[in-house]
């Protein structure tokens, strides 16, 4: 790429800088990568569903379920209606120790893997 200190350069010249940028994947898409090929990420996704059962939040998700679909009908509530008002409420009521403690196995993992 050549550039002259007497004009910008084109848009030809940025977009391929951009592009460049793009190719470069981001700390989070590597250590996904890393979790993913290490069988760590099925380990940590395992081990948080069992944590959510042992806590009843998972029994607390069913019953904010089924209330939803008695207040609106059966006939009258989809899945992503579902997903849409239960998510937030699902992310919010996770208990901080679960929180925690999935938050410090990750952290042990990327010592241990020096990403």
């Amino acid at each position: 790429m050549r550039t002259s200190v007497y004009r910008p350069p084109t848009p030809d010249d940025a977009v391929e800088e951009q592009e460049d940028q793009e190719k470069q994947p981001t700390l989070q898409e590597i250590i996904n990568i890393k979790l993913i090929e290490s069988g760590e990420k099925e380990r940590l996704m395992e081990l948080l569903r069992e944590r959510l059962i042992e806590c009843g939040w998972k029994d607390e998700m069913k019953a904010l379920c089924r209330a939803f679909i008695k207040k609106k009908g059966s006939n009258n509530v989809t899945v992503d209606d579902l997903v849409h008002v239960i998510t937030p409420k699902g992310r919010a009521s996770i208990p901080d120790s679960v929180k925690a403690d999935l938050l410090q196995r990750i952290r042990s993992f990327l010592v241990q893997a020096a990403v």
